[in-house]
């Protein structure tokens, strides 16, 4: 993720160099909106920020599937 977002885009999608990956992320707009928190996309490929509400996924990867 290299532009700058706002946290109007409810889902975004991020690379394995994004992680760890932690909203609000520093390309966010609003990087300072809520505390930091980091995410296990890992397991599923999404993740949800419990503060905001975003949704990540990691690209390449199915979400919501168990392995």
């Amino acid at each position: 993720m290299s532009e700058l977002h706002d946290n109007t885009q409810r889902v975004i999608e991020v690379t394995e160099d994004d992680l760890p990956l932690h909203c609000p992320m520093p390309q966010h707009a609003d990087w300072n909106a809520h505390p930091r928190v980091y995410l296990p996309i890992e397991v599923r490929g999404d993740a949800l920020c419990p503060y905001c509400g975003t949704l990540y996924r990691l690209k390449g990867r199915p979400s919501g599937g168990s392995h």
